[in-house]
């Protein structure tokens, strides 16, 4: 009786086939055994596919449900295995202990499938939260989202979305952006290029026939404190000085620096993420860290001609860092530059994308996810979210190459050249370029040569 219940729950039907109840046996068996290749080949031939269904609400909802009407039928073979199989003499002593066998191996049994339902209820929490439908939220700069049978990407050869580092304390994104990067993404083969401005750029133009171009002809900005006219600055100045200039839009600070970005680039930038810098260290310790080289010590803290750094990560190559070491990998600056630290945030999110591996995500992903909840803002709207899964399988095995806008006879970033740096982007996504009003990409590299992420973020001990 014991050993038919537990070779019920391994391979169900089973019991009742040696009881000689070999239809129902056969039949029992066979459901399972099409149900269970159905799952596996679903997670090997349409990994894609179940991916994109994943990133849905509606599906998570059903995903659910099916996992605990499976259970209840599993579990139910187990029952009634159990029952059949007992001695009609059982004693009351032999059906409590049975039954008590039962439950245990329901129990067992169930622990997958509630883990299913948990990461299930999680995913679907986590969208519902960060990724709002586009008839829900509003953004005056974001693409049209296309109807489910068009092209999402609705003929564009590239999406370019701006990555966003705030310093912004809880419930306040981006009181400064301090890391911009634009990634530059091919639709049709995934290969990248990151565009990273430096904090201090000035005089940052926004595209012809934008309201803040008509505001700052000449680029943002004004009188007083040089570093309120940054570019890093344009998220929460322009709210604060054009309350609503934009016209309908949940950020209005992502929006204006998303103009901005597109005007000194010469491309139009589709989308931003943002990450809330001081909740960087729970998502990077939510992922059991990243792997980085790290060249020459990096200090942690500091304030030049003020304080010393409270310490320094160490130089070497595959260094495992924490989230607390990776914050600082980012952001460190005592005794460097913005350069260097603009490097380091691009070798940062190559490490990122290396560290996204299948096992990684599926025995972390509910801390990832709730990380994920805190730090995140985008106007990514849910609909885009199957087609930026398509493109994240394609990113993750694409070439991954940067662009360097350091400090040159043809680069300053007080007076920078927005010709020269928007045929540098020209180059590098292989575009004819433009003023940021509409179309394209670029191909190339900083400077004016490419430069492949790996390669840039190799082992090099400096000094």
């Amino acid at each position: 009786m014991v050993g038919l219940t537990a070779l019920a729950a391994v391979l169900p039907g089973s019991a009742f086939w040696v009881l000689q109840r070999r239809r129902l046996g056969a039949g029992v068996f066979v459901a399972f055994v099409v149900a269970l290749a159905a799952l596996g080949y679903a997670l090997v031939a349409r990994g894609a596919d179940l991916a994109r269904l994943l990133v849905q609400t509606r599906w998570l909802t059903t995903s659910a449900i099916v996992l605990g009407v499976c259970f209840v039928a599993w579990a139910g073979v187990v029952i009634a295995s159990n029952v059949v199989s007992r001695p009609a003499h059982l004693d009351s002593r032999g059906r409590l202990g049975a039954t008590a066998f039962t439950v245990l191996v329901c129990l067992v049994l169930a622990a997958p499938f509630v883990v299913g339902i948990r990461y299930a209820v999680a995913q679907r929490t986590f969208i519902d939260e960060v990724f709002e439908p586009s008839s829900q939220s509003f953004s005056a700069t974001r693409p049209h989202v296309a109807d489910e049978q068009d092209d999402p990407w609705l003929g564009r050869e590239r999406v370019n979305v701006l990555l966003l580092g705030g310093d912004a304390g809880p419930n306040r994104f981006g009181t400064r952006t301090d890391s911009i990067i634009l990634a530059s993404i091919d639709v049709s083969s995934g290969d990248t290029v990151l565009f990273g401005l430096p904090r201090n750029l000035e005089d940052v133009p926004f595209p012809v026939g934008t309201r803040l171009h008509e505001l700052y002809p000449g680029g943002f900005s004004g009188p007083g404190d040089p570093l309120q006219w940054m570019v890093n600055a344009i998220y929460s100045r322009v709210p604060e000085l054009h309350p609503a200039v934009l016209g309908q839009s949940d950020n209005e600070g992502a929006d204006a620096l998303k103009l901005a970005v597109s005007g000194a680039l010469g491309v139009p930038v589709d989308y931003y993420l943002l990450v809330s810098i001081p909740g960087f260290i729970e998502l990077i310790d939510a992922m059991g860290g990243v792997t980085v080289n790290v060249n020459q010590p990096i200090p942690i803290g500091g304030i030049e001609g003020v304080r010393e750094p409270e310490d320094y990560l160490d130089p070497g190559p595959d260094q495992d860092l924490d989230g607390f070491e990776a914050l600082w990998f980012a952001r460190g600056r005592y005794g460097l530059d913005d350069y260097d630290r603009m490097r380091r945030q691009r070798c940062l999110v190559d490490a990122v994308i290396d560290r996204a591996d299948p096992i990684t995500l599926l025995t972390r992903y509910e801390r990832i996810l709730e990380a994920g909840r805190e730090i995140l803002r985008t106007d990514i709207p849910a609909e885009m979210l199957p087609a930026f899964v398509d493109l994240a399988f394609q990113v993750k095995d694409a070439r991954v190459r940067s662009v360097v806008f350091e400090r040159s006879n043809r680069f300053a970033p007080e007076s920078p050249d927005f010709a020269w740096v928007r045929q540098v982007v020209a180059r590098a996504t292989g575009s004819s370029g433009g003023d940021g009003g509409g179309g394209g990409g670029a191909k190339g590299g900083g400077l004016g040569s490419q430069i492949d992420a790996a390669s840039s973020c190799a082992y090099r001990p400096v000094g």
